[in-house]
């Protein structure tokens, strides 16, 4: 599975990264689809699938080389690279966005998916039997999860670890958003807002040499609960890594055909058009948790006015993110077109 990539093959797998940490950033959107799309999404699970027993012995045996190249290192390096980038710099632009323009990022979002959907599925000519029930079953699940009620905030420790098995989901499995599936677990605000903006406090405040965050309870508190996730989430990664290294190679087609199934599920959790329902008690009053942010009950989907002037630009962002990957798949054509040519 290994490549040799040129010096702009390494920047694009580092742009690659970038766009999987904004995805996974966003509830609804998967950083599979990213890998799925970008064409390196085999190359990824079967990258995270060689972190085992043996890797382990290569790597204290001293045989650093050997490690490297066996675990593919450097692709995975750079992907992980562009996601730590992109948790403190894009998907902070995503944040305000999402603040301010909320319905247009997730038109874009949803164009995206859209053409994602067309993208995969194009080139897959093995309906049949067995794979049109899988279809179906990726597609059943995919909008079931769409209709789920979120829980409340919990940050005991043991389900922080829970939540980042489960949350890294997004990165490994196309279609199945792992922030999304934080706002179920009502964990998104602790752990993908307030623990993320500690962390970029804290190395902030170390990069000009101030400590005093080591004396702040809440922050140190934050912090433990970051690891935990983070802990969780490497756990998630290499777990699920060896489970679709073994879908895709034993259940290749049956496996694409119940990502198809679960990326167009997914199109109902993304849906521009909603309005974001908040808890409240019995009396009315809106419920907020540790940190004083209101907390997500639920979407409320609705059919735009096509009078509304806004409905016709959130159309327009629907076109672009379709364009986006119409214009990947074009380059990805290009670059095999030029490949084989210098081949021959």
């Amino acid at each position: 599975m290994h490549q040799s990539r040129s010096l702009l093959d390494n920047f694009f797998l580092v742009v690659k990264g970038l766009c999987m940490g904004a995805a996974n950033k966003v509830p609804g959107v998967s950083g599979g689809i990213v890998a799925f799309v970008g064409g390196f999404y085999e190359e990824f699970i079967y990258s995270l699938q060689k972190i085992n027993s043996k890797a382990i012995k290569l790597l204290f045996n001293g045989r650093f080389k050997s490690f490297f190249r066996y675990t593919n290192a450097k692709f995975l390096s750079l992907l992980i690279l562009g996601m730590l980038v992109s948790y403190f710099s894009v998907s902070r632009v995503l944040d305000y966005f999402l603040e301010t323009r909320e319905l247009y990022v997730w038109a874009t979002f949803f164009g995206m998916i859209l053409g994602s959907i067309y993208y995969i599925s194009k080139d897959f000519d093995h309906w049949n039997k067995k794979t049109i029930p899988a279809g179906l079953i990726g597609l059943i699940i995919g909008i079931s999860i769409s209709f789920l009620s979120p829980a409340t905030e919990n940050n005991n420790l043991f389900f922080i670890f829970f939540c980042g098995i489960i949350s890294v989901s997004g990165m490994t499995l196309p279609g199945l958003s792992g922030s999304f599936i934080l706002i179920l677990l009502g964990n998104y605000v602790l752990l993908l807002v307030d623990s993320v903006n500690a962390l970029y406090d804290t190395m902030s405040e170390m990069l000009a040499g101030d400590f005093s965050f080591t004396q702040n309870k809440e922050r140190m508190e934050t912090l433990k609960i970051l690891s935990v996730f983070t802990l969780g989430s490497a756990t998630g990664l290499v777990t699920f890594s060896h489970l679709l290294s073994y879908l895709l190679k034993h259940y290749k087609e049956i496996s694409s055909a119940v990502i198809i199934g679960f990326i167009t599920g997914s199109l109902g959790v993304i849906w521009p058009w909603k309005k974001t329902l908040f808890k409240t008690d019995e009396a009315g009053n809106l419920l907020t948790d540790s940190n004083g942010d209101k907390i997500i009950a639920n979407y409320e989907r609705f059919f735009p006015s096509l009078s509304d002037m806004e409905t016709w630009w959130a159309v327009v962002f629907i076109i672009l993110g379709v364009l986006i990957l119409l214009l990947l798949d074009w380059y990805g054509k290009n670059k095999d077109h030029k490949q084989v040519r210098t081949a021959g």
